[in-house]
């Protein structure tokens, strides 16, 4: 059983964080990262291709931190691969000891660098999710016997600030049918609306970690608002970030989730912090916010 899987199942408050692999095979840098969080985090998640951008593969980076005793939850998309290949991923990471999965469909390939790129999406997020489960019972997605199954702590992911928020909650049924076993959702920095999310689905009885991006600046929020689905950044909170000069903005953005991270750890079981080359601030950020 995964440290991950453990802390949840005891009613413990999971904080996990995430590295993003590198453009290139100099991955010192993004490891001296993921050493940071030892002993702070239950989970490093490693990305996969984030954004459509061409990087070093998930799989790799999470048998690295394998190798090393730190504990990973492997992001894996459907853009990118059939479910040849997916399945073949799957049972290669069970091969390594990785444990913890995190099933997405992934972003379309025009919002990354190769924009010629073939998308793929045989599978989505929550077929995925299925195939998993096909594959723990010892078979292939053709029917095929397995000589040896893999077990994972299979995890999804959700928008509570999506509007309107009833297909984020249909769809994370249907996940959890499929087998999700914990929910990561998207960024939330309004606890009134994350609270009136959490009590629409508090009787699916799967623990949701609550999910904070650290704002960088204003403008960045602004960009989030206007171009990503399921992001809301209240007013107030760009005006604060617009109030912090550069110097300032780093401590400004920890304070800030630090908050958030106390208004709304009551809500739910656990939360995922993703600071977007930010990681040398996490374990300050877990020391602020009480963690």
């Amino acid at each position: 059983m995964s440290l991950l899987e453990k802390t949840l199942k005891e009613g413990k408050f999971a904080v996990t964080s995430e590295v993003g692999p590198p453009k290139g095979t100099n991955i010192e840098e993004m490891m001296e990262e993921a050493r940071e969080l030892a002993g702070k985090v239950v989970g490093i998640n490693v990305t996969d291709i984030q954004a459509s951008v061409m990087r070093v593969g998930g799989l790799s980076i999470c048998t690295k931190l394998q190798l090393e005793g730190l504990e990973p939850i492997f992001q894996m998309v459907c853009r990118d691969r059939n479910r040849l290949a997916l399945q073949a991923d799957l049972l290669g990471a069970s091969i390594f000891g990785i444990e913890n999965l995190l099933c997405l469909t992934g972003d379309h390939v025009l919002m990354g660098d190769h924009k010629d790129a073939k998308p793929v999406f045989d599978l989505d997020s929550v077929t995925l999710l299925k195939t998993v489960s096909i594959l723990e019972s010892g078979k292939d997605l053709a029917g095929n016997e397995l000589d040896g199954s893999p077990k994972f702590f299979k995890g999804a992911v959700v928008a509570p600030d999506s509007e309107p928020v009833e297909p984020q909650i249909f769809k994370m049924e249907k996940k959890i049918e499929a087998g999700a076993q914990f929910f990561q959702t998207q960024a939330v920095y309004d606890p009134g609306r994350f609270e009136s999310f959490m009590k629409q689905v508090e009787g699916f009885g799967v623990p949701v970690l609550m999910g904070i991006v650290l704002l960088k600046s204003a403008g960045m929020a602004k960009f989030m608002n206007a171009n990503v689905a399921g992001v809301f950044v209240p007013e107030e909170l760009i005006k604060e970030m617009a109030s912090a000069d550069k110097k300032e903005r780093k401590n400004k953005s920890v304070e800030i989730a630090a908050r958030l991270i106390k208004q709304m750890k009551p809500m739910c079981r656990g939360v995922h912090i993703m600071p977007l080359g930010w990681g040398d601030v996490v374990p300050e950020l877990i020391e602020a916010a009480g963690l």
